[in-house]
């Protein structure tokens, strides 16, 4: 729902499979692919967002999450803060990712 630099905030629901496999385990990795098929991919640890003002933040920006859950306090939202320890890229289908400056 949100990126700072390669920070990324995801939105989840309580009930979600996933929600307990990151409880059990929040290593976790992103991957993303553009149309020329150059990918991103993010590798981080996942912690519940509990600063309030950033989730605020989030919700007013974001009108699915509004009109989806209804209200900030829907106990079934969860937004995740993903910090990044690795990023790498690989252009196009070069079969190689290449290391991404975290600074």
């Amino acid at each position: 729902v949100r990126t700072e630099g390669f920070t990324v905030y995801v939105a989840n629901l309580r009930m979600y499979g996933k929600t307990a496999e990151i409880a059990a385990d929040p290593k976790v990795e992103l991957g993303y692919m553009d149309a020329n098929h150059d990918q991103v991919r993010i590798t981080g640890v996942a912690e519940i967002l509990s600063d309030r003002a950033v989730l605020e933040s989030i919700w007013a920006e974001n009108p699915l999450l509004r009109n989806y859950l209804g209200s900030i306090d829907n106990p079934q939202l969860i937004i995740y803060k993903i910090s990044p320890n690795r990023v790498r890229y690989m252009k196009e289908w070069a079969i190689e990712y290449h290391e991404v400056p975290l600074g």
